[in-house]
This record gives C-alpha cells, sequence and structure tokens, in this order.
C-alpha cells in the first residue's frame, strides 16, 4: 500500500526565515546596535585624537626648547600667565633675595639631591620663586649657599607651579622647616606672609657652584603614561564595536537556526501553536 503524499510544502523564503525581525524583541537589538557602534567608534577616534595631540605638544615641546635658548629674554609680567605656549622662555625679574628654602628628593643626572629655592620681592610686593641649583645628597641648610644681597637682576626659564605626584614631583608631607615638597603658590602661600606669582624660574647659571636645573616641560606636553593609557583605551572602544557586531550576528545566527528547527519540527509546540520556549532560554529559567 503506497503512503499518500501529504500537502505540498510552502517554499522557505528569506522572507520567512527572517521574519522574527520585526518582533518587538529585535527591533531593541538593532536599535541598540545602530546606536552602540557609532558611540564606540567616536569615542575611540576621540582617545586616538587626543593621543595624537599628545604627540604633536611632544613635537612641538622640542622645537620650542630649542627656539627659547636663543631668543632675548622678556620681563616676567609680559608671559604671565604661564601656559604651554610661554613655557620654558627666557624671562628677567628685578628685586631682592628673601626667604630661602630647599625643595628635596629631585633627582639630576641620575642623582638624588634637592633644589635651593629662594623667593624673589619684585617691585610690585610679590615673590617670584627662583631656583639657583641643584645640589646632590639629603636636603641641609648649611650645604645650601646664601643668596645675594641687595637688588638683583635674575635671568631664567619661567616654568609653570608644579603639581604634587606629577612629573616626578613627590606627593610628601610632613617636611621640615624650611623645606617644601613643591615649587607652587598653593605650596608656599602658608610658608610666607605676601603674595606668591604662580610661576617659578630656573637660573641659566646657577649661583655658587650649583649646578643649574633644566628646564621641565609643560604638562600634559610629553610621552608619559596618560599619553599611552590615551592609546590604550583607543583600542578598547574599537574592540568593543567589533564584539558588539560579533555578537550581533551571533544571536542572529542562533535565532535562524531556531527558526529553521521549528519548520523542520525539531522544536515542540503548544496547544495553541505557538513554539515552546528556546533551549537557551529554559535552561536559563532552570
Amino acid at each position: 500500500m503506497t503512503p499518500r503524499p501529504g500537502p505540498p510544502q510552502e517554499p522557505r523564503t528569506v522572507e520567512g526565515v527572517y521574519r522574527f525581525l520585526l518582533t518587538p524583541r529585535w527591533w531593541g537589538i538593532n536599535v541598540f546596535v545602530l546606536l552602540a557602534i557609532p558611540f564606540c567608534v567616536f569615542m575611540g577616534s576621540w582617545q586616538l585624537s587626543r593621543f595624537e595631540a599628545r604627540v604633536e605638544d611632544h613635537r612641538n615641546a622640542g622645537e620650542q626648547a630649542a627656539e627659547n635658548k636663543q631668543e632675548a629674554a622678556r620681563p616676567l609680567a609680559e608671559l604671565l600667565p604661564v601656559d604651554k605656549a610661554t613655557v620654558g622662555r627666557q624671562v628677567t625679574a628685578h628685586g631682592r633675595y628673601d626667604k630661602q628654602l630647599l625643595v628635596p628628593d629631585r633627582e639630576l643626572d641620575g642623582r638624588r639631591g634637592f633644589y635651593v629655592m629662594t623667593l624673589l620681592r619684585t617691585d610690585d610686593g610679590k615673590a617670584l620663586p627662583v631656583v639657583r641649583g641643584w645640589l646632590p645628597g639629603d636636603a641641609d641648610r648649611a650645604e645650601a649657599p646664601a643668596a645675594p644681597t641687595g637688588e638683583v637682576t635674575v635671568t631664567g626659564a619661567l616654568q609653570a607651579s608644579e603639581v604634587p605626584g606629577e612629573n616626578g614631583v613627590p606627593a610628601q608631607g610632613g617636611l621640615p622647616s624650611g623645606q617644601t615638597g613643591a615649587i607652587s603658590a598653593a605650596s608656599l602661600v602658608n610658608l610666607v606672609s605676601y603674595d606668591v606669582y604662580d610661576a617659578w624660574v630656573t637660573l641659566a647659571k646657577a649661583d655658587s657652584g650649583m649646578k643649574p636645573v633644566p628646564v621641565a616641560a609643560a604638562n600634559d606636553t610629553g610621552l608619559d603614561l596618560k599619553a599611552f593609557q590615551n592609546l590604550g583605551y583607543t583600542g578598547e572602544w574599537f574592540v568593543f564595536a567589533g564584539f558588539v557586531v560579533f555578537m550581533w550576528f551571533r544571536l542572529l545566527r542562533r535565532e535562524v537556526e531556531f527558526a529553521r528547527d521549528a519548520e523542520l519540527g525539531l522544536v515542540a509546540q503548544d496547544e495553541g501553536g505557538e513554539s515552546a520556549e528556546r533551549p537557551q532560554e529554559r535552561a536559563n529559567a532552570s
């Protein structure tokens, strides 16, 4: 007895297989993907631009340092406030030396030592921190030479106020009297009774046998850890974008496989004709 042929099955179409893309669940997934990918690409591009800007600043800082050594010194007031364009420029200031402080734990040529810094009381009454030189060893007042007396005119490189914990500046406290951890107006305001410029100067020629302190680069202009963090974040954001695409295709493939299994009768159906819950949903519920 030959079996009766069943009703002809309707040909499977692409529209039928991918009809699930029109469900609310997949509308939410697609909208999330369409928003997440541009956002990740934008953030990665922004971090990359930050890294490129730091590379450019590092290159410009090197060129500017060479130019600053050849230019004539200018009055201090013309170069304030200090920024990336004025750091390292040669300045002159006139006044009388006042209080002298030591700045410990500073390295020069691979050796540990300290700065000898003296506050210069200018004609307007404010004080300008002047680093007159560097000496090796532990900070000791007896070894620091006394500052010149009377009216003096100093010439040196303009520097921005230091920030403890950045660019090699130690973030230590509890120093002995006559010492300061950072050269900045914020650190010196409690040590003197007069206003202090938010800048300092390192002399081109150190006093009394001390070594001159080299010019430090402006903040956020070098290829430091922060610069390479920007580069690392760039890679992370692009990886996130790729991961979103990967997960979308993975979910799509699973949904297509489920739809095909349902058409072949490999997925149980309830009495209402609805497909039973997906295997992964059943596993999650348990």
